[in-house]
């Protein structure tokens, strides 16, 4: 398991989300997982050469007293490597027509899918994510504590937002409505377009 490079520089997304929270929760936070990850798989070899959304959705082979070590290490290294390239500076401001049309026939509009959204993530008791997933027939918003990845319930995950308190405490303390509002203007919707094209397909 190797740490993904963040694809831009940590202050790229300023102001944001600033550098330094982007170089703790970057270098620090997902390399741990990617850490414990290696460690893991000293025991369980077989963790290293399979995908890690194979994993996600049937850790069945991975022994009893590995299995929530690996699952809480493996969800967080997959959604960040996700979360990193859901991001990017100097992003379109809202999604293209194709997915644009969809969310409009999952909600009424963008505005209302980004409350949904937000809802879900100021919602989330104590650390997780707040998630567009496709459910194989269509769009919805749901959330998952800690790490827990859609991809442990059958679901794709299509946009994510991390709302554990390092991804934001540094610079919006405990106002975590705040910074998911700030979040919406970091968000590369080509990159959402291209999972769900590839989940409706």
């Amino acid at each position: 398991f190797k740490l993904p490079p963040l694809g831009y520089a940590n202050d790229a997304l300023e102001p944001h989300i600033d550098a330094q929270t982007m170089m703790i929760h970057h270098d620090r936070h997902h390399a741990a997982y990617v850490n414990a990850l290696n460690n893991f798989a000293k025991d369980v070899p077989e963790l290293g050469s399979t995908p890690i959304e194979k994993t996600l959705a049937d850790p069945a082979y991975i022994p009893l007293q590995f299995r929530q070590g690996v699952s809480n290490n493996l969800g967080g290294h997959w959604n960040h490597t996700f979360f990193w390239e859901l991001m990017t500076p100097g992003g379109a401001k809202e999604p293209g027509s194709e997915l644009k049309s969809a969310i409009e026939g999952s909600w009424r509009n963008v505005d209302e899918f980004k409350e949904r959204m937000n809802a879900a993530g100021v919602g989330r008791f104590g650390s997780g994510w707040a998630w567009l997933i496709h459910d194989g027939s269509g769009l919805a918003v749901v959330s998952t504590a800690n790490q827990d990845s859609p991809i442990s319930d059958g679901n794709t995950p299509l946009l994510g937002v991390d709302v554990w308190e390092h991804a934001y405490y540094l610079k919006y303390q405990n106002k975590r409505p705040d910074y998911i509002d700030a979040w919406w203007n970091v968000v590369n919707w080509a990159k959402v377009a291209e999972g769900f094209k590839a989940a409706s397909g």
